[in-house]
């Protein structure tokens, strides 16, 4: 039987996700963390694809340049996190809170990331991905 490091366990609850953060390790694509508490993380440049985030609190969070590509963060708080330079190619955030959300040249698919009713990308300062 072959032991398992720290850094090959799956991560099932928020402190874990920033165990591994600590660690420099920075692929979590496909957690499933919904419900979390991650206020105030710096989570600045992990892989978040396929993540589901959703009515997760990651608000004041720093996901600068960070991969949220398809995750989902519906009813997700992201009220004044740092989201600059991320991308948000087919992410899901519809129901999400994203007030005082720094999303300056964040990437964003127009026809597969859904954004909460009302919410302008281009106003955001946002990049359209063609």
């Amino acid at each position: 039987m072959v032991a398992m490091s720290k850094a090959d366990l799956p991560i099932e609850t928020a402190q874990a996700l920033l165990d591994a953060y600590r660690l420099q390790q920075r692929n979590f694509a496909n957690t499933n963390l919904p419900g979390a508490d991650l206020r105030s993380v710096d989570l600045k440049g992990a892989d978040l694809s396929y993540a589901d985030l959703s009515s997760a609190n990651l608000s004041q969070a720093n996901l600068r340049g960070s991969d949220l590509s398809y995750a989902s963060l519906v009813g997700a708080n992201l009220s004044e996190a740092d989201m600059r330079g991320a991308m948000l190619l087919g992410t899901d955030l519809r129901e999400a809170t994203l007030e005082k959300a720094s999303l300056q040249d964040a990437d964003y698919d127009p026809q597969k990331t859904h954004f909460p009713s009302g919410f302008d990308p281009k106003v955001a300062g946002m990049q359209a991905d063609s």
